[in-house]
């Protein structure tokens, strides 16, 4: 699995796992509820990952989207 993002913002999470699934790729958002667990919503970003083979394109998805600038 490949990171592709590290964020504490939902929305951009949400998005981006939307638009991937749009291109037939399916993510993997990891670290979702560890910020409850510790009990400080927020402070541990959430990472979106996908398969090693899909890695490649949802880069270029999410760039062609205009968020290249999210990706790690």
């Amino acid at each position: 699995m490949k990171e592709l993002v590290r964020t504490n913002d939902p929305a951009l999470i949400s998005f981006l796992v939307a638009l991937l699934r749009s291109e037939g790729i399916e993510s993997f958002v990891l670290d979702a509820h560890t910020s409850v667990l510790e009990g400080s919503a927020g402070a541990i970003p959430r990472r979106l990952m996908v398969i090693d083979d899909d890695a490649d394109r949802a880069r270029q998805i999410v760039t062609e989207a205009g968020e290249g600038g999210v990706l790690v």
